[in-house]
Order: C-alpha cells, then sequence, then structure tokens
C-alpha cells in the first residue's frame, strides 16, 4: 500500500527545506521533492557572500545551498532530488501529486498535506513563452553572470531594479568594451543608483530584439536581463488556490495556508514577507507548526 507522508513538500529551497526539517523534527513524516539534483534553492546559484544572513557571516550563497542540504539530511527528511512535480489532486484522505524524476520515470506520492514551495524564477521577456532562450542572451542572477568572460564585449544590462544596477555595476568593471543599463523605470536602492552613475545609464522606454541581440537598433555581444522574478507553481493550477493579481498564493498570515484545506505556500511562491532566505525559513516554520497543530487537533 503506498505511503501516506504527513506532507508532500513541493520545492527544496529555504522555505521548503526549512518546513521540512521541522516537521521530521517534531515527529511528522514528510517528504521532499525537489525539481534539482541539489537542495538549496536560488542560493545554489549564488556564489557571492550573502552578509544579510545575521548568524552566517562572510558565507555565500552556495555555502548557505550547502548548510542547508546538510541539515535536511541530519534530519533524515526522505528526498527525492532532480523530480519534478507534474500535477496535484485532491484524492481519500490528502493529496496525491504525479512525480516525473530525470528519467522520465513517472510515479505517485501521497500527503495528508501539500506544501507548495517552488519558489520563483526570473522573468524573461513578456512577449515570448518562459523559458526561451537566445544565444548571448542571459536571463536572471546567478553564477552564469559570474562564470561570463566580458573582456572586450559590448553589453547591454536591462531591468531598473537592484539586480540590474548591481550588475551593470558588476560587468562594468570587469574589462567589458562598453557597458548599456536600459531601465524603463527605477527601483533600486539609492546605493546602487549613486554607485552606477550617470554615464551609460539610459532611463526611459525601449526597445529589444533578443534574437540579433539589439536594443533600439544598436546591437550588442550580450544582452544581461533583469527583470525582476515571477512565481512558479503551474502544477497546482487545477486546485484553483487564490491568487494576487501577479500570480503569488494568497495564505494566512498566521498559518501559511491557502484558499483550499490542507495545502499551505510558503517562501516566495506565496510572497508573505520581505523575500530572502531567512524570512522564507521562518515561513517553512510558521507551516510546520501549524500542520503539527491540525493533526494534533484531529488526533484528540
Amino acid at each position: 500500500m503506498q505511503q501516506m507522508h504527513d506532507a508532500v513538500i513541493v520545492g527544496g529551497g529555504p522555505a521548503g527545506a526549512s518546513c521540512a526539517l521541522w516537521l521530521a523534527r517534531l515527529g511528522l513524516a514528510p517528504l521532499l521533492v525537489e525539481a534539482s539534483g541539489r537542495l538549496g534553492g536560488l542560493s545554489v546559484d549564488n556564489p557571492f557572500a550573502d552578509d544579510w544572513i545575521a548568524v552566517l557571516p562572510g558565507m555565500t550563497g552556495q555555502q548557505v545551498a550547502a548548510n542547508i542540504d546538510t541539515s535536511v539530511r541530519a534530519a533524515g527528511v526522505p528526498l527525492r532530488l532532480d523530480t519534478r512535480v507534474t500535477a496535484v489532486r485532491p484524492c481519500k484522505g490528502g493529496i496525491e501529486a504525479t512525480l516525473a524524476d530525470a528519467n522520465g520515470d513517472v510515479s505517485q506520492a501521497r500527503g495528508r498535506t501539500l506544501v507548495i514551495a517552488s519558489g520563483v524564477r526570473a522573468k524573461g521577456f513578456p512577449e515570448h513563452p518562459p523559458g526561451s532562450q537566445w544565444p548571448g542572451v542571459l536571463i536572471g542572477p546567478g553564477s552564469p553572470i559570474v562564470a561570463q568572460d566580458y573582456s572586450g564585449l559590448s553589453v547591454a544590462v536591462l531591468g531598473g531594479g537592484d539586480n540590474a544596477f548591481e550588475n551593470y555595476v558588476y560587468v562594468r568593471n570587469r574589462g567589458a568594451r562598453a557597458v548599456h543599463l536600459y531601465a524603463r523605470s527605477v527601483r533600486a536602492q539609492q546605493q546602487w543608483v549613486q554607485r552606477a552613475g550617470k554615464e551609460g545609464v539610459r532611463i526611459g522606454p525601449y526597445q529589444v530584439d533578443p534574437a540579433t541581440r539589439s536594443v533600439d537598433g544598436q546591437r550588442y555581444d550580450l544582452i544581461l536581463v533583469f527583470y525582476g522574478w515571477e512565481p512558479q507553481a503551474a502544477f497546482a493550477d487545477g486546485l484553483q488556490l487564490a491568487r494576487d493579481a501577479r500570480g503569488y498564493i494568497r495564505t494566512d498570515f498566521a498559518t501559511a495556508e491557502t484558499s483550499v484545506p490542507d495545502i499551505y505556500a510558503i517562501g516566495e511562491v506565496a510572497h508573505r514577507m520581505h523575500p530572502c532566505v531567512v524570512t522564507s525559513m521562518a515561513d517553512g516554520v510558521v507551516a510546520a507548526k501549524a500542520i503539527q497543530r491540525r493533526w494534533e487537533r484531529a488526533g484528540e
């Protein structure tokens, strides 16, 4: 007979890993499902020091991800890595998730509760399907930006937020022949706006053709796109969860429960608090404690 987990948790970033760890330490039986081969979420692709975490000074995002992996394994949490959740549906006694692993094998996992912790992905060009790719066009921050050799290249950086301004400064200091920042509006912190300066920064409407790597008709060797983030939880569309105007899942602040009973959403996919590692981990604790209380009441 198929095992019924206390919670099937989709996403092994800080939120999902924290929830799984707490549930296991509380004596419950979670299953943690992660689409990539490593735990840690976006931190896996962050080689920079994450100096915003008070208890981990000087650690890079990748070191933070490694610590998340170590902690989850030490708690004995069952893991399904390199496994995507393609669909979820209600079943007798809970939720059934359809899983597809890297080999294309399909299986089912059942849980009394479902925790959606699948996070966000970098936005691409809105007029093209998500995941579209072009040679010389890099979408979103992460290790590919760091690994790129900019020597002698012309580079366009697109976006008006912190990531765009920060990476504009980064590329400008890496030997690029020419770097221009295009921002329709400025949303970045003043520290990055000031460091970027005004030379090479162009504020206002612009047109991009990723196929020819051109912006307003000017061709570039590279285009770096920093248009922010969007939630990724298409596998749960069939549940018809309440969402906000941007597609983030609405939840109860005190429990992280969604509009459907026994289904929780935590971390950046719910946009519950200021997005960072620490708040996502706290979100995982909130959901774990709510699930614990749910089953304690059921057993009374």
